[in-house]
């Protein structure tokens, strides 16, 4: 029915148009019932005036809002008031270019890419710190094997002036030549930088390392206490660990493509990386990242031995690529991941296995098989091998950090005594630069402390502090002039150089902690 058909009077429906004489003259007709017709309207009116209309039309209000309430109730849940919204999204700062203000950047943390599934990376809620520590077992900032990064004053006090110094121009090299994608490009270095191009072209290495050098690179800051939460240089660590995750496939775990031979070792290494920094920013998905990696380990080694190049295992094991492995392990839990336990067990037989008791060897492939370091014919044999102990090194380092001390394991010391007939020296022309074996033996004898310390360290500082450059755009870094100096390139030898020289703090002495 029509609301307006309804409203008419029905003497009037299907009438004419009336005109205004007719009504008016109709009016005029019932002119003596005017009057009478007035009294009765007023007194209507004044009854009507006296009902408190507004106070009925307000409870017809109420009743009806109560209706539509419970009505919306039924269909759906009320949505969440303002003060409800647990965390809002970190915005983005697409300005951060330059490298140089890294010493004082105090601005909110880097996003995680939001199709990688985490809109904000890096988050400042306390509950960050939370996670830290009951995941880590500590309170405040890093503590127990990692607690002497970041110290400020007493690594100087430990390191020497000249030795901060060094390692702080290194750490801004490295700075001013990472991409804006946050990874280190080995090959082309001084093209896509941070500073925008340099004058600093020499000494590229081989594109394919750009993950594992990357790895080494992030670990200089790491080691120098920066992270994905605090440090000077935050947001260099952040891009960097972002790209890294990139690169993982989320099926298998591995970080970079299993091509070659060297897609272990970057694995390795970039797991490291990533372990050290999620012990410090416990950051969910960052740990569901490294927990793949470490997945990715464990299905990689040998079940009776360590690791090589192929994953599944071949059955083989080699002493330098078994020693990156535990290094991440050991990072991974400390971190407090699952990781794969009996692969402690597999690599100490593996060094025993290829330890020369006798004089304290270790071998890369066996004992005094593949030599004490290894070497690619054609491209880095002019190093001869027993002209460094690399193998020895690696060798040593894993056996203190699974446990072993000399008192109770004389080895260790032996592997020592070796060492020290082979010190760092720094000559070109004699081929004596190894500094992959200068960082792994620097660490080893500053776990063994004593003369074992004391003499190496004076070999190891007379062979790197006054080969760092200190002209144009090269000031900060190291020529690659090494064994693998070829592949890694100009930024591989310059992180190596810096994590060297970060002996001091970078780990708390474990021995003496025993």
């Amino acid at each position: 029915m029509s609301y307006e058909t309804s409203a008419i009077p029905e003497r009037y429906i299907g009438h004419e148009e009336q005109t205004f004489s007719d009504i008016l003259y109709d009016w005029m007709e019932r002119a003596p019932w005017v009057g009478i017709s007035l009294g009765l309207h007023f007194v209507a009116y004044m009854i009507l005036a006296a009902i408190p209309w507004s106070q009925t039309e307000a409870d017809k209000g109420v009743m009806i809002e109560a209706t539509l309430q419970d009505e919306v109730a039924i269909v759906e849940d009320p949505p969440l008031p303002p003060e409800e919204i647990i965390e809002k999204p970190v915005e983005v700062d697409p300005t951060i270019q330059d490298p140089t203000d890294e010493t004082t950047e105090t601005d909110d943390a880097l996003p995680m890419d939001e199709a990688m599934g985490d809109p904000a990376f890096e988050s400042d809620s306390p509950f960050d710190d939370f996670f830290n520590n009951n995941m880590i077992g500590i309170g405040g900032p890093p503590g127990g094997k990692y607690g002497l990064r970041g110290d400020g004053g007493n690594k100087r006090k430990r390191a020497g002036g000249t030795t901060i110094i060094t390692i702080e121009e290194g750490l801004k090299w490295l700075a001013d030549h990472q991409s804006p994608e946050g990874y280190w490009d080995v090959d082309e270095f001084y093209v896509n930088n941070m500073k925008g191009g340099t004058n600093c072209s020499e000494g590229a290495g081989i594109a394919s390392q750009d993950i594992g050098v990357t790895a080494l690179a992030l670990l200089a800051f790491l080691g120098d206490g920066s992270t994905t939460k605090r440090g000077p240089y935050r947001k260099i660590v952040q891009r960097g660990i972002k790209w890294l995750g990139e690169q993982q496939d989320a099926d298998t775990g591995l970080i970079g493509e299993q091509v070659g031979h060297s897609f272990v070792y970057d694995h390795a290494i970039a797991s490291l990386a990533m372990a050290e920094n999620l012990y410090d920013s416990g950051n969910p998905f960052q740990k569901l990242q490294t927990q793949k990696a470490m997945n990715f380990i464990g299905r990689a080694r040998y079940p009776y031995g360590g690791w090589r190049y192929d994953v599944p295992s071949d059955e083989e094991s080699d002493t330098s690529i078994t020693g990156w492995m535990i290094f991440a392990l050991r990072a991974g839990e400390d971190a407090g991941l699952k990781i794969d336990k009996e692969g402690y067990i597999g690599a100490l037989q593996w060094i025993d296995s290829v330890t020369d008791t006798s004089n304290g060897r270790v071998g890369y492939i066996g004992p005094g098989v593949g030599g004490p370091s290894s070497r690619v014919p054609g491209a880095n044999d002019q190093f001869l091998p027993d002209k460094s102990e690399s193998m020895t090194g690696v060798g040593l380092l894993t056996r203190i950090f699974l446990g072993q001390a000399p008192s109770s394991h004389p080895i260790l010391k032996t592997h020592g005594d070796l060492m020290l007939r082979s010190l760092p020296e720094w000559d070109e022309s004699e081929h004596t630069i190894d500094m992959y074996y200068w960082y792994y033996g620097t660490y080893a004898m500053y776990q063994l402390g004593g003369d074992y310390w004391r003499r190496w360290r004076k070999g190891m500082e007379q062979a790197i502090l006054p080969h760092q450059r200190k002209d144009g755009d090269y000031d900060g870094s190291w020529d690659p002039v090494g064994a693998w100096g070829y592949q890694g390139g100009r930024v591989y030898s310059t992180a190596m150089m810096v994590l060297t020289l970060e002996v001091f703090y970078r780990y708390s002495p474990l021995l003496g902690a025993r």
